[in-house]
């Protein structure tokens, strides 16, 4: 049963329900009442020494949300209940001219710290399938079908997750900047799903496989020791049509083929179905996986078969992928 965030009074400084029929900010219950969660964030302080802490009821959220404001916390009532959900996808196009490009087609994107998700999922709804069924010759095919669900941008650092989804196909959550924390939280996707240059460490998540494609595709800067660590996760399949060794633990990452990137991804304690490649990693963009920061520990399942491609980090080299160390002393 999906987890439920009661409604203790006072706690909240505001709440989203889509139901509501009254006027955004009227208070009831002594609580401000808003239709979206857009109004409710617009509403926020721009700078709050205290948690700014928004009750999300259940209902779909069909939104494009930026939180650019630090100390904002949301609690959903239930995790599979709210959804907060937009389509765009790269080839969208830009109210100011041009696409909106990977960067532009995020349902939600943070550029302030200390932001804090509970009880809720996040999805790009952009219909992959669909589009995939489409004859090349359809005008209405899209061509770049990057669609990201979350966008840490910069500005964002301390970010923690709990129990929430993020659902997509390519490009799901686009870890880019400052530190962030997943925990028992879903990851649905199928191309480069979990990617970007910050540092993410997933503890007791479930990364699932919509398809044959790429799990991680990191960017991390060449002088930060980490980038994605993945902890006592879970890595399996949506179901059956995602064949035996069709999914690569991770490919590196060069945005624009920059060469001075080092991408670096770690799974430590995590199982992992038959979907997973024999070798484990792949190549992307003629950047080989051998000269990335690729490595496992102590993986189990099906999945973890030995391989020469597949290297794995010492007792003590593991040590120190520690959550507090990986994440720089912050511990949400």
């Amino acid at each position: 049963m999906p987890s439920v965030a009661p409604v203790p009074a006072g706690r909240y400084a505001a709440i989203v329900d889509g139901k509501f029929i009254g006027q955004d900010g009227a208070r009831i219950a002594g609580t401000s009442t808003y239709h979206t969660l857009g109004a409710a964030l617009a509403a926020a302080p721009d700078s709050s020494a205290v948690t700014y802490v928004i009750y999300i009821r259940n209902g779909r959220y069909r939104e494009k949300l930026t939180v650019d404001k630090p100390n904002i916390t949301l609690i959903g009532e239930t995790r599979d209940g709210v959804v907060l959900s937009f389509d765009a996808t790269a080839d969208t196009p830009d109210p100011d001219g041009g696409t909106l490009g990977t960067r532009g087609s995020f349902t939600l994107r943070i550029t302030a710290p200390d932001f804090r998700a509970e009880h809720l999922t996040i999805e790009n709804g952009f219909d992959y399938r669909a589009n995939l069924a489409r004859s090349v010759t359809d005008p209405a095919k899209v061509k770049n079908t990057q669609a990201v669900a979350l966008y840490l941008d910069r500005g964002s650092d301390r970010a923690a997750f709990v129990d929430c989804v993020f659902s997509g196909w390519q490009d799901t959550l686009y870890a880019n900047a400052g530190r962030a924390s997943f925990r028992q939280c879903i990851i649905l996707g199928h191309v480069d799903f979990i990617f970007g240059a910050g540092v993410a460490v997933f503890e007791d998540c479930d990364i699932i496989s919509r398809g044959g494609g790429f799990i991680a595709a990191p960017s991390t800067p060449p002088l930060q020791r980490y980038g994605l660590v993945f902890i006592g996760s879970r890595l399996g399949r949506e179901s059956n049509a995602v064949k035996p060794n069709t999914v690569a633990l991770g490919r590196p990452w060069h945005p624009s083929s920059n060469p001075n990137v080092n991408p670096s991804a770690v799974y430590i304690d995590c199982n992992m179905d038959d979907h997973i490649l024999v070798e484990g990693w792949t190549q992307m963009g003629g950047y080989s996986a051998e000269a990335a920061r690729f490595f496992e520990y102590k993986s189990h399942g099906v999945g973890a078969v030995k391989d020469p491609k597949r290297r794995v980090l010492s007792d003590n080299q593991a040590s120190q992928y520690g959550v507090d160390e990986v994440l720089g002393g912050w511990r949400p």
